[in-house]
C-alpha cells in the first residue's frame, strides 16, 4: 500500500509539470500571434521586380574556324629553288611571285625554239612569194606551214615549262611559316608554305538533326573563343550541309564571320551560338518560382492591413530559363515584386519584412539561354 501511494504522488507531480509546460507554450504562441497581427510571425525576405528584357532561345555547338580560302604552296616539277621572294607572315596579292626554280636549261631551250620558229616563218614567207609567182608548188608551201606550226607548239610547250618553274600566289592572303630556302631541292607535293585568305572566317559546327527545321540561311550567329576571353564575334549562317551524318545524326552548319582585323586564325576552336525566337520577355529570378505538382507559382508582395506587407500566391506560366532567370508568360505584370529569397518559409497571406531588394542594378543584357530551342517550352 505504501508503494501504491508513492506512485500516485509521483504521477501527480508529473501531471502538474506537463500542465505547466502546456500553459507556457500557449502563452508564448499568443505573443507571437499578437506580433503577427494575423497569427503569423513576420518573415524577413528579399524581393525582386519582374522586368522585361530581350530574350532568345539559342543552340550552342563547338566549331572549327577555317580560312575563306586556303592552300599549301608547292611546285609542279622537281627542281632546285633559285629564289624565295617572301617571308613568313607576308601579306601577298594574287599573281605575286613567291618562288622561282632554276630555269637555265629551259631558258636556253626556249631561245633555241624561238629561233627555229623565226626561221620556219621566214622560209614559209619566201615559198609563199614563190608560190604566188608559180615557181613553187602548193605541197612545198603546205609542208613549210606544218613546220611553222610544229615550231610554234614547241615554243608554247617550253613557255609552259618555264611557267611551272615560277610559283605565284593564287589569291590574296597571308603566308604562313616558310619551309624552304634558295638552293633546296623541291618536289611536287613538298610544302613550301601555306597561304590563307582570312579576311572572312568560315566556322563549321554540327547541330543535331532535330533542329534542322529551325535552321535557315541568314540566321545570326555569335561565336566566342577562349583566346579572347570569350569575346563575341558576329556572323551569319551561309550554308547548311545537304546530308545528315547517319552515325552521329548531326548536320554541319557553316557560318561566315568578318575578320578584317585578322584576329581569328584557321583551326581555332570556337563556341557558336545560333539565335532564334528573339523576343522581349518578362522575367523573374528563378529562385522565386516554386512548383506545386504541375503548377508553377510565386509569392507576390502586396500591401496588408494597417500598413503591413503581406504575400499572396500567384500561379504563373513559365518559359525559357537563362542565367538564373526564368521567363514568365502569364500571371505577373511588369514591376510587380516577388519574393526571391525566403520563399520556403512562406504561405499565402503571411506578413513579411523586406530586408533586401528590389535589385537596383538592371538585368544583364545578354539574352541567350544555354539550352536547345526545343527546350524553350519545357516549362510551359
Amino acid at each position: 500500500m505504501r508503494a501504491l501511494g508513492f506512485l500516485i504522488v509521483v504521477a501527480g507531480i508529473v501531471a502538474l509539470l506537463v500542465m505547466s509546460g502546456v500553459w507556457r507554450a500557449a502563452e508564448e504562441n499568443g505573443g507571437a500571434m499578437a506580433q503577427g497581427g494575423r497569427g503569423d510571425a513576420v518573415t524577413p525576405v528579399a524581393v525582386a521586380a519582374a522586368q522585361r528584357i530581350e530574350l532568345s532561345d539559342t543552340v550552342e555547338a563547338l566549331g572549327t574556324a577555317r580560312a575563306n580560302e586556303s592552300v599549301v604552296i608547292t611546285t609542279q616539277v622537281t627542281d632546285i629553288v633559285s629564289l624565295v621572294s617572301f617571308e613568313s607572315g607576308d601579306v601577298v596579292e594574287t599573281g605575286q611571285v613567291l618562288v622561282e626554280l632554276t630555269d637555265a636549261e629551259e631558258s636556253a631551250s626556249l631561245e633555241e625554239a624561238r629561233a627555229a620558229l623565226a626561221d620556219a616563218e621566214r622560209e614559209r614567207a619566201r615559198f609563199s612569194d614563190l608560190r604566188a609567182r608559180g615557181v613553187a608548188s602548193q605541197s612545198q608551201l603546205d609542208a613549210l606551214s606544218s613546220t611553222v606550226e610544229q615550231a610554234r607548239s614547241r615554243v608554247q610547250a617550253l613557255e609552259a615549262r618555264l611557267s611551272d618553274l615560277i610559283v605565284r600566289a593564287p589569291f590574296d592572303g597571308v603566308i604562313g611559316l616558310r619551309n624552304t630556302s634558295a638552293g633546296a631541292l623541291v618536289r611536287p607535293g613538298d610544302a613550301i608554305a601555306t597561304l590563307d585568305d582570312i579576311s572572312t572566317i568560315k566556322l563549321d559546327f554540327t547541330v543535331p538533326e532535330r533542329f534542322i527545321g529551325v535552321l535557315e540561311r541568314g540566321a545570326p550567329v555569335r561565336a566566342r573563343s577562349a583566346a579572347y576571353d570569350n569575346e563575341e564575334f558576329a556572323g551569319v549562317v551561309t550554308n547548311i550541309d545537304s546530308r545528315v551524318d547517319p552515325v552521329t545524326r548531326t548536320v554541319v552548319v557553316r557560318a561566315e564571320i568578318d575578320n578584317e582585323a585578322g584576329r581569328l586564325l584557321p583551326g581555332m576552336l570556337m563556341l557558336a551560338s545560333l539565335q532564334r525566337d528573339v523576343r522581349v520577355a518578362l522575367v523573374t529570378p528563378e529562385l522565386a518560382v516554386l512548383r506545386d505538382g504541375a503548377q508553377s507559382f510565386v509569392y507576390a508582395v502586396v500591401e496588408g492591413g494597417e500598413g503591413g506587407t503581406n504575400v499572396v500566391r500567384r500561379n504563373v506560366e513559365t518559359g525559357a530559363r537563362r542565367d538564373g532567370f526564368i521567363e514568365i508568360i502569364s500571371g505577373l505584370s511588369e514591376g510587380e515584386l516577388v519574393v526571391s529569397e525566403g520563399v520556403n518559409r512562406l504561405r499565402p497571406g503571411a506578413p513579411v519584412n523586406i530586408v533586401d531588394g528590389p535589385e537596383e542594378a538592371p538585368l544583364r543584357p545578354r539574352s541567350e539561354r544555354r539550352v536547345a530551342p526545343s527546350d524553350a517550352g519545357a516549362g510551359r
